[in-house]
């Protein structure tokens, strides 16, 4: 029998940008692959990518991925994960060569190569490299569905936020250009190569804004968006994942359900041979389940049982898309 998360699959075709997200270490990863996995088997070109900077898709998918673009692990499922270096020296390259463009030097003055170098050191560098690089992906549009392997809550808050800060710096920017357009215009006799060069910079800014826009639509897109939140049954799990889902229901992120993973099996916590800590974990698991269920009723989508290996390789991957999904229906 099919479970909730397929039938709400199923329900919602549109909806093909899928984040997983929770705190590090719970399986965000494992269902995104999962997730991958399914759809594939159902005829969709499927893209899983990971936007941190110590993924793990390569060590779930058994391949090496990193920074190699999106690489084919099966029929129809394809996986990347994001090289933000190489992207911010990418980047850095471009902004030399605007430099060069806009105002005709040969060679970059020290002072403002030193400039370019201090702010690829600076440590929200790389989330801005990686989430410009989100950005290309998803607006190529080749493919059915996007997973978004998300970091851990603390840091998809900033990507969530960015889009906003982003925006709004922008904007004020573009405002500031268009005041200097009108001066420039107003002395157009003696700054007719100055209005030029402002020009450029203001359809640069311009063009990133509407990037960033776009990308923020689709995070915040009910219609297109599935955001769910993996947890596990236990305390502290469970008080981050309500603090969290506040914090994104304040960024306007739509929330699908509650993906409930690592539960312990009752046949195999009560059998004859179970240890006493396995009983005793299996009891306490038992309460903070009850609460889960309590707090999110039905949104809660599926559960995952504990597993006596890691989930590495096509084999195990299918078997965890077999526990979220089900069997097909009739």
């Amino acid at each position: 029998m099919a479970t909730a998360l397929a039938r709400m699959f199923k329900e919602n075709p549109e909806r093909r940008y899928i984040m997983y997200g929770g705190k590090g270490g719970l399986g965000k990863t494992t269902f995104s692959a999962a997730t991958g996995y399914w759809l594939a088997k159902q005829g969709y070109k499927v893209l899983v990518f990971s936007v941190d900077p110590q993924a793990s898709l390569s060590d779930i998918f058994q391949q090496d991925i990193y920074g190699k673009g999106a690489v084919e692990i099966m029929p129809n499922l394809y996986a990347q994960e994001i090289d933000a270096d190489t992207h911010i020296k990418r980047y850095q390259e471009e902004i030399r060569q605007k430099i060069r463009d806009m105002y005709g030097f040969e060679e970059i003055p020290p002072e403002i190569e030193s400039y370019i170098q201090a702010a690829a050191a600076e440590p929200a560098m790389e989330e801005s490299a990686i989430f410009d690089q989100v950005v290309d992906i998803v607006l190529a549009g080749e493919y059915d569905y996007y997973i978004y392997d998300l970091v851990p809550l603390g840091h998809a808050l900033y990507y969530l936020s960015m889009a906003s800060v982003y925006d709004q710096w922008i904007t004020k920017i573009t405002k500031l250009r268009e005041e200097m357009q009108e001066y420039a215009r107003m002395a157009a006799h003696v700054m007719q190569d100055k209005e030029l060069e402002e020009d450029q910079i203001l359809k640069e800014l311009q063009y990133i804004r509407d990037r960033i826009t776009t990308s923020s639509r689709i995070l915040t897109d009910k219609e297109k968006t599935a955001f769910f939140f993996v947890l596990v049954p236990e305390e502290m799990v469970i008080r981050d994942t309500v603090k969290a889902a506040k914090l994104f229901a304040k960024f306007q992120v739509p929330i699908s359900g509650y993906i409930l993973n690592r539960v312990i099996p009752r046949e195999v916590a009560l059998s004859p041979n179970a240890p006493a800590y396995l009983r005793n974990r299996y009891q306490m698991q038992q309460k903070y389940l009850k609460e889960i269920h309590e707090r999110f009723g039905d949104q809660v989508l599926a559960e995952v049982p504990e597993l006596e290996r890691d989930v590495t390789g096509l084999d195990m991957i299918a078997r965890v898309a077999q526990y979220l999904f089900g069997e097909e229906e009739a």
